[in-house]
Formats: C-alpha cells, structure tokens, sequence
C-alpha cells in the first residue's frame, strides 16, 4: 500500500461532474492499493498518517501532526501510484490491485481512519472520474509505503 500525503490549506474533488467534497487545513491523501496488501497494512498506514509530524510548530518547525493542528483528511483511491515504467512510454499497471481486492481494502482504510481520530474525514469515490483542486500548503508532500517498514 503506497500513499502520497499532501500537506493543504484546502483541497476539494469533483466526483463524476457533480458531487463535490472539501477539506480545510489538513492532508490529502492519495492512496494506492497493489495485490499484495492486507489489512496489516492498512493498520500501520493509518496510524502512520495520524501520528506524521509535518505541520509546523509556534516556532516554524515541523513537528505537529495533523491531530495535533485540529486538521482534516481527505482520501483518494489512485491505482497509478503503482505505475511501472520500466518497458516504453506507457506505464504499466500490473501491481495495482483488481476492484475485487481493492475496494474491500479502500474501505478498510476509512474505516480505520475514522476508528483512530476523531477528526474529519472526506472521500472520493473508488473507480470514479475525479477531478481535485488542491492549494498545497509549503509545499509537503510525503510518500510512504508500507512495505518500507523498516
């Protein structure tokens, strides 16, 4: 499981030309979800995200979390962060997980986020045309995958 986390002051999505979702000072969080995850790594992802100190102190260093700042999340499926792009110029994407395997483990991850902070959560929708909007706060952007826990 690999997630891109961006640090905003606001982002929202369009979803399928309609519904739209914003968050206020907090993290975007794109999400990538490739066949070999499981709920272990939905659990280390998520208590790493909350707990990241990337949001700036009275002293202008990095060292709040996004619990510690009051912030909110906002959650994007995005099968691309497993893009391979070893062979020519269009990417691969053999490691992204099928819906089948996806969507379970998309929905755990909310789950788990919602289950561990009380703060405010927003989501896209799985498999939809979304467009976001995102003002980038630094800009901090942060990858991590869980299968580089050590």
């Amino acid at each position: 499981m690999r997630v891109v986390l961006q640090r905003v002051k606001r982002c929202s999505v369009e979803i399928d030309q309609k519904e739209k979702k914003s968050i206020r000072n907090g993290l975007l969080v794109l999400l990538g979800i490739e066949e070999s995850d499981t709920r272990e790594d939905v659990a280390w992802l998520v208590k790493k995200i909350v707990n990241m100190r990337i949001f700036s102190d009275e002293e202008g260093k990095m060292n709040l979390s996004v619990e510690d700042i009051n912030g909110e999340l906002m959650v994007i499926s995005q099968f691309t962060l497993f893009a391979s792009t070893k062979k020519g110029n269009r990417p691969s994407y053999i490691r992204s997980a099928k819906p089948e395997v996806a969507i379970p483990l998309y929905e755990s991850f909310l789950s788990e986020l919602r289950s561990q902070t009380a703060l405010h959560v927003e989501e896209g929708k799985f498999g939809s045309d979304m467009q976001l909007m995102i003002h980038n706060d630094g800009p901090v952007t942060i990858i991590i995958d869980s299968k580089d826990k050590q």
